[in-house]
C-alpha cells in the first residue's frame, strides 16, 4: 500500500474520533452548567457560642473545632485517619438519625436552593432531592459530595472526548493510545507528502 492509501485509510479511521474531539471541545470552550454541575457543597459553620480550651492528645495530629445547626462538632485526625468527636463530652459522635442529617443538608442548601430543591429520600449515606440532585455525606469528615443529571452528561462528554467508549479501562486506554498514535502518523505523513521533494 501506497503512502497516499496509507494516510486516506488513516483518516477514515480517525473520521469518527475526529468528530467526537472536535465536537466536545467546543463543549469545553462553552462549558454550560459547568459551575453547577461540579460545585462544592459543604456543611454550613455558624459562629460558636461557647468558648472552648481545648489540650490536644499526645496522638493528635490535627482536630477542627465548628459549629452546625447540630451542634459543636471536634474533628480529631490519628494516625491519618479522623475521628468525629462531639465537642461537649469528647465521647465519638456517631452519625445521626436520618431527622438530623435533613436539617444539616437543609441548612447546607440555603448556598444554592434553586438547585437542591427538597429533600425526597435519604437511604446509605446518600440523599436524592426533587431536583435530580444526589449528595453523598461523609459524617466521619463532615463532608458532603453532590452530582446531578448535568453531572452526568459533562462526564459522558468527558468520556467521548479522551476515547473511554466502552468503560471497561484497559481496553479504553489501548483505544485511547491507539487513537493518539494513529493522530500523529497523519500529521507526519501529511506533511511528508506536502513539503517532501525527491
Amino acid at each position: 500500500m501506497n503512502r497516499r492509501k496509507l494516510h486516506r485509510l488513516t483518516g477514515i479511521l480517525l473520521l469518527i474520533p475526529f468528530v467526537a474531539w472536535a465536537s466536545t471541545a467546543v463543549f469545553f470552550l462553552v462549558r454550560p452548567a459547568y459551575e453547577q454541575a461540579y460545585e462544592q457543597l459543604a456543611v454550613r459553620q455558624l459562629p460558636l457560642t461557647e468558648p472552648y480550651t481545648i489540650v490536644p492528645a499526645a496522638e493528635w495530629e490535627e482536630f477542627r473545632l465548628f459549629r452546625t445547626v447540630l451542634g459543636d462538632h471536634l474533628m480529631v485526625r490519628e494516625a491519618k485517619r479522623w475521628q468525629h468527636l462531639n465537642a461537649v463530652t469528647f465521647e465519638p459522635w456517631p452519625q445521626p438519625d436520618n431527622g438530623s442529617l435533613q436539617r444539616l443538608l437543609e441548612d447546607a442548601f440555603s448556598a444554592n436552593p434553586t438547585r437542591y430543591g427538597r429533600i425526597q429520600a435519604i437511604e446509605n449515606n446518600t440523599a436524592i432531592t426533587d431536583t435530580g440532585v444526589q449528595i453523598t455525606i461523609n459524617w466521619d469528615v463532615m463532608s458532603l459530595y453532590q452530582t446531578g443529571r448535568d453531572t452526568y452528561w459533562i462526564n459522558k462528554v468527558y468520556d467521548i472526548h479522551y476515547l473511554r467508549w466502552t468503560g471497561y479501562r484497559p481496553f479504553d486506554d489501548v483505544f485511547g493510545l491507539l487513537g493518539l498514535f494513529l493522530l500523529m502518523y497523519m500529521t507526519y505523513s501529511g506533511a511528508r507528502m506536502a513539503f517532501w521533494r525527491k
